[in-house]
């Protein structure tokens, strides 16, 4: 599975690298910066384990590595962060338009004695866990998802959602779970062509005596009993947000995954690269599956 993934992936690295303008004098072109961190990644362990020649396949040893400093160093700069950007946007200018997406947050956790000073305690399912969250956004059918953020486990869903919304191409529905039913997040979304699909916490009950954003009004029509809902359109399409769950499961269910973050990945630069890289294989991964070419 890995080489099978490698020999996807750092082609596509190379020819985004390519498009970009090389600075002279650089020992270690970006490409192979990036090439050095997803071997790391894609085998979960640490960025000092992928600088060694004997962790390389014998045909690949003729390639000089850079250092565990020098990685440290590059990883953090501006251009290699844009040339990892610009291998996960083109993954997801491979995706088809949809008109359904969906929108939900992943925990991730850590130890709860980690020293990690940017990591707080939130809900994680149905527990409390220390760590931070992945806030994503999925069209239907897509190998990645088109917008994702990531932040402390006490992050508020709609808060972030506020953030990513806004940078939706198209219209169409957005189905999420009950955190983002708000008339806030109502109101955004109608702004740009979305019709938020969320339940509300307590269905069947009053709306009290505030104004209530016609999309939620629209929501509420979709969802709860009774309401005028022609072959049980809302009910079906709000089936479709389980699918999003799955995209989560997919994600951490194969070797190289996005599995609970290894204790060299802590604090956010180092945490943001590990889940880009992550989302990257799974999308790589999905795509050959599907028989798609990148």
């Amino acid at each position: 599975m890995e080489d099978e993934l490698w020999r996807i992936l750092y082609p596509l690295i190379q020819e985004q690298d390519n498009r970009r303008f090389r600075k002279k004098g650089v020992v270690f072109s970006d490409a192979r910066i990036l090439g050095v961190f997803f071997w790391a990644v894609l085998h979960d362990r640490p960025i000092l384990w992928a600088t060694r020649p004997a962790n390389w396949p014998q045909e690949q040893r003729w390639r000089s590595l850079p250092s565990a400093s020098t990685m440290s160093r590059r990883l953090r700069t501006l251009s290699l962060v844009t040339l990892l950007t610009q291998v996960w946007l083109r993954m997801v200018g491979q995706a088809k338009p949809s008109l359904v997406r969906m929108i939900d947050a992943k925990p991730l956790p850590v130890g709860g004695f980690s020293k990690d000073l940017d990591t707080r305690w939130g809900q994680a399912a149905d527990a409390k866990a220390k760590g931070y969250k992945l806030f994503s956004i999925w069209s239907r059918g897509a190998a990645v998802p088109e917008q994702w953020r990531l932040g402390s486990m006490n992050f508020c869903e709609p808060i972030v959602a506020m953030s990513m919304i806004p940078t939706l191409r198209g219209g169409g529905y957005l189905l999420g779970d009950s955190l983002y039913d708000t008339n806030p997040l109502h109101t955004l979304c109608a702004g740009h062509g979305l019709q938020l699909v969320a339940p509300r916490k307590k269905p069947g009950t009053q709306l009290g005596h505030q104004a209530h954003h016609p999309s939620r009004l629209r929501a509420i029509e979709l969802l709860e009993p009774g309401a005028a809902t022609p072959g049980g359109f809302g009910p079906s399409l709000y089936a479709i947000r389980t699918s999003i769950e799955r995209h989560f499961g997919h994600l951490g269910n194969f070797g190289g995954g996005l599995s609970p973050l290894p204790n060299w990945v802590r604090r956010p630069h180092r945490v943001v690269l590990w889940v880009a890289a992550k989302l990257v294989l799974n999308g790589l991964r999905i795509s050959r599956n599907q028989g798609v070419s990148i």
